[in-house]
C-alpha cells in the first residue's frame, strides 16, 4: 500500500494522542521534547515488534543523513540489515529490506543498496499474499531503475517490474485489491523512469481507480496515476487526476486513513512541482493526524507529514 509501502510509512502528554491536552492535564499545549539521535537509536533497538528494529533504524539513518552524518547513517543501515536473518518471515522483512535498500540508494551507497534489494527480490517469492509480493517487487524495480537515488539499471528494473505487473493483473489478486497492486507497479515504473513501459498498467489503474468507492485507495491510486503521467510529460492530465485524488482524500471520514491519503496525494503534488497544493494538503494531513486515537498510528502519520515537509523544503 503502499514506495510502496508505501510504504508511507504508511505512518506521537497527556495521552500521546491529542494535539491539545485533555482537561485537567495542564494550562496549555505542551510540545514534546525532540528526541536526540542517540535516544532514537536506543528506542529503535528496543522495538519488540516483528521487524521493528529494522524499520525504525532505517528511519533513524535517514535522519542522520539529513543532519549531515552520512557515515553514521551507513553504520545504522548496516545494523538494520543485520537484524534480518536469511530465514526471516518474508512478509515482514522483505519490505524492510526494500526500505533499507532505498535509504542506501539515497546515500549513493550503490553496492549496499544492490545487496539489500537483491535479497528483498529473492525473499519476495516467499510472500504468500500476491499484493504484498507485487508491492515489494514494484518498489524494488523502482530502486533498480532510478537514475537518481537508485541503481540506474534499466534492464533489471524492467524484468522486476514486469514480474510485479504480471502478479498485479493475475487472478491471485482480487478486484478489491487490484488497484493497490496496479498503483504500486505504476509508481515503480515511474520511479524507474520507464513510463513508456507502463502505458497498459497506467490505463488499467486509471480505470479501476475511477470506479472505486473506498476513498483512500481511490485517492492513492489516482495520485499514483498522476505521478506516472507527470513523469511522462502529460502535465495537464496529471493535474486533473491530482485534483480528483485530493477531493477523494478530503472526503475520507476516518482520521488515520484521511491523514495518510492526504500525505500520499501531497507527496505526488510535491514531486510534480505543485508546492502550494502540497503544503495545503500537508496542513490538513497534520490536523487529521492529531485526531488519530491510536498512539502508534498517530506517530506514523505525523512522521509521514514531517517527511513530506522536509521533501517540500528541499524543492
Amino acid at each position: 500500500m503502499p514506495r510502496p509501502s508505501l510504504s508511507c510509512l504508511i505512518a506521537c502528554l497527556c495521552s500521546l494522542v491529542l494535539v491539545a491536552p485533555l482537561a485537567g492535564c495542564g494550562g496549555g499545549t505542551k510540545k514534546r521534547p525532540v528526541m536526540t539521535i542517540a535516544e532514537r537509536l536506543k528506542k529503535a533497538r528496543g522495538d519488540a515488534t516483528p521487524g521493528g528494529p529494522a524499520r525504525e533504524l532505517a528511519k533513524v539513518a535517514r535522519l542522520q543523513f539529513t543532519s549531515g552524518d552520512k557515515t553514521g547513517a551507513i553504520t545504522t543501515l548496516a545494523e538494520a540489515r543485520r537484524t534480518i536473518k536469511d530465514d526471516a518471515d518474508a512478509t515482514i522483512f522483505a519490505p524492510r529490506l526494500v526500505d533499507i535498500a532505498d535509504a542506501y540508494a539515497d546515500l549513493a551507497d550503490k553496492k549496499s543498496a544492490r545487496e539489500a534489494v537483491d535479497q528483498a527480490v529473492t525473499m519476495a517469492d516467499q510472500i504468500p499474499d500476491a499484493v504484498g509480493r507485487a508491492n515489494v517487487l514494484a518498489k524494488a524495480g523502482g530502486i533498480y531503475g532510478a537514475k537518481q537515488g537508485g541503481l540506474g539499471d534499466a534492464t533489471l528494473a524492467k524484468k522486476t517490474l514486469a514480474k510485479a505487473a504480471a502478479i498485479a493483473e493475475s487472478d491471485e489478486v482480487s478486484d478489491r485489491f487490484r488497484p493497490q497492486a496496479l498503483a504500486a507497479v505504476a509508481l515503480g515504473y515511474a520511479n524507474a523512469s520507464l513510463t513508456g513501459d507502463a502505458r497498459e498498467i497506467l490505463e488499467k489503474l486509471e480505470t479501476t481507480a475511477s470506479g472505486l468507492e473506498d476513498l483512500r485507495p481511490k485517492a492513492e491510486a489516482l495520485a499514483a496515476a498522476a505521478n506516472v503521467y507527470a513523469k511522462s510529460g502529460s502535465q495537464d492530465k496529471a493535474a486533473a487526476l491530482l485534483s480528483q485524488a485530493a477531493e477523494a482524500a478530503k472526503g475520507i471520514n476516518g482520521a488515520a486513513n484521511r491523514a495518510f491519503a492526504l500525505v500520499a496525494v501531497a507527496n505526488v503534488m510535491n514531486a510534480v512541482g505543485d508546492r502550494k497544493g502540497a503544503a495545503a494538503l500537508a496542513t490538513e494531513a497534520e490536523k487529521s493526524a492529531g485526531k488519530i486515537a491510536d498512539p502508534e498510528q498517530q506517530k506514523d502519520a505525523l512522521q509521514a507529514v514531517r517527511v513530506l515537509e522536509a521533501a517540500a523544503s528541499k524543492g
